[in-house]
Parts: C-alpha cells; structure tokens; sequence
C-alpha cells in the first residue's frame, strides 16, 4: 500500500467495522490497541494516541478494537457497571485519537470462548496483520481473560509483533482508569471526572414525555428521558445543555426530588439563558455537567424550594461569568 494512499485515508473519518468480515483482507499491516474503552479517558487516548502515531511513522494503518456489549455486561449483566459512553459516543471519541479504524467484535457466548492464542493468531495477525500493539498494564483477554500483557508479549516473539505497555496516566496525584471515573461520578464528584476524562462528563438522551414535550419549549425546564448509562450521584449541578443545535446554561438537578412525595427519580433541568425552542420527544440533548452545587435535600415547602434554587441559580450564573472571563484570559485558567 502506498504512503499517499494511507494519507488520503487519514483525511477522512475512521472507518468502523462491525464485523470480521466487513475488514478488507487488505488492510493491514497495522498497529492495534484493544480495550473495551468506556469513557475514552486520558489513558486510553495516550495508548491509541501512539499506536496511531506509529501507524503513521510506519506507514501503517492504525485501528482499535473494541467490544459491544461490554463484556461484562455479557458475562455478568447484573453486576455490571453502568456506561460512562454508550457505542455511537465512543465511536466519536475514538475517531479524535486518531485511529484510522475501529473495529467492533459483537461479544457473545462464541467470543467469550475464543482463546487468546486464537484471537492473535486468526483476528491479530491473520486478518489484521498487526505489527505492533499497544495496551495498558492491566490489560487481560482470552478465553476466561487468562492472558494478559505477559502473555501478549510471548504471542508477540512467536508471531512477529511488537508489543509497547504503557504505564497508567496520573493527573492530579489520580491514577486515570474507567473504574476511577466512575466512582467519582457516581460520587459526584464531575470536576475531577473531568480531569482524568480530557473533557466534561456529559449524556445524550432525549426528552421525556410530558412537561415541557411538544411542538415548542415555552417553559425553561426539561426533564431528561429515562437513561440506563451512569449518572452523577443525586445533587444540584451547574450543567450545559444542548438541544438540538442550540447550548444553554443550566442546573439540574439529579434524584427523587424528595419535597414533591411520589414523584420519584428524575434529571430536570432549568435553562438560566432560556429562549422557546422546538422540542419533541426524539429531539438529541446532551446535558453536560460542570459542576456539583449542593447535595439533594428536602425543604419543608415549595416556598423553600424555590428560594433554594434562587440561590442555586445565582451560583450558577457566578460559575458561567467567571468562566467566560478564563475563556477570555488564558492567565487565569
């Protein structure tokens, strides 16, 4: 393959594979990274960052493999952790690394028994002709997750790949990994998420039914359609969100909503710059959250209530000036 053609593949988006058999018998050689990269955190981005910097120095191609469902999901559905990204998203985020290709093994009871030596031998280097790969410390797959760097490294001699292990990536005194974002978010804890993510926790969804829903947003409030990936633990957040090509300055709030009895859990949230908007049930959101203003409490009155999130609103409005002006002033950043 030529060095002006594997240019020309670089200038377009990352091709996604979903499928073995949607690979080109022709695309390698390649340097890979495998992982299931919920979250696309620093660390990820540093491993698929230099396997795509390799790819490119080698005229190579560069491609990450990935798994939908996760695996754990799969194997242990009711223990498994609740998604930082669901695919399209992390589809989007691995194409920023600068992969050229994603491909998505669909993880079932016929993968999960695949061995380690066969996924390198078929997969790796029989269709992939992988010639370098890069993976974290922690890294284990196989049959049973058996195999782990050390073992790759043995494949890689027999085979003739090398394999580069990257140390985990500590930002802030914090060792960067899927499990630690979600503890913190789970916490609520989104300004140190974003630390170890490179950009602000956020989640797509769409509109729920009811309040709000119709054919124009005349009131500055919207509830968030059930969503089954994580959410920040309950509280009150100075939030961004989009809808639909329109971004506003918000708070929501994240939980029961204890002072309204009966109404159970739910992610509302008021527009601070509201203007009326075209609004229906499939219409895209994304609710970003910036910030964890106050735990979720429940005020003997609505009057109470509403003075709170006077407060909470003020709050707000302080955090998105003062962020203007860092935007504006990089000293202060």
């Amino acid at each position: 393959m030529s060095r002006e053609s594997i240019r020309q593949d670089r200038s377009a988006a990352a091709r996604v594979f979903r499928s073995l058999d949607e690979v080109p018998r022709d695309f390698g050689p390649s340097i890979a990274a495998i992982g299931n990269f919920d979250g696309v955190h620093r660390g990820h981005q540093q491993i698929l960052g230099a396997a795509a910097a390799e790819a490119q120095s080698r005229s190579m191609r560069s491609i990450a493999i990935t798994f939908q469902p996760h695996p754990a999901q799969f194997l242990y559905p009711k223990e498994a952790p609740k998604l930082l990204t669901f695919l399209p998203e992390r589809l989007r985020l691995l194409a920023r690394t600068g992969v050229d290709a994603v491909l998505v093994l669909p993880f079932d009871e016929t993968l999960s028994r695949v061995t380690a030596e066969d996924f390198v031998r078929n997969v790796l280097v029989g269709l992939l002709g992988v010639r370098g790969i890069h993976e974290g410390a922690n890294f284990r797959f196989g049959h049973g997750a058996r195999a782990g760097v050390n073992e790759l490294r043995a494949f890689g001699e027999e085979f003739g790949f090398a394999v580069q292990v990257h140390a985990a990536v500590h930002v802030h005194g914090l060792e960067v990994s899927s499990s630690a974002v979600r503890s913190l978010i789970a916490e609520g804890d989104v300004r140190r998420a974003r630390w170890m993510l490179g950009r602000v926790f956020g989640v797509r969804s769409h509109p729920a039914e009811g309040r709000g829903v119709g054919t124009k947003l005349l009131v500055p409030t919207v509830n968030l359609a059930r969503y089954e990936g994580l959410l920040p633990g309950f509280g009150v957040y100075v939030t961004r969100l989009t809808v639909g090509s329109r971004c506003f300055q918000a708070v929501s709030n994240v939980g029961n909503r204890p002072t309204f009895e009966g109404v159970g859990f739910g992610v509302e949230t008021h527009i601070l710059d509201f203007e009326p908007v075209d609004l229906t049930v499939e219409t895209p959101l994304t609710l970003e959250f910036l910030l964890r203003l106050r735990e979720e409490m429940q005020w003997p009155s609505t009057e109470a209530l509403k003075a709170q999130i006077f407060k909470d609103v003020v709050r707000a409005q302080r955090y998105f000036r003062i962020d203007a002006l860092r935007q504006r002033d990089s000293s202060l950043r």
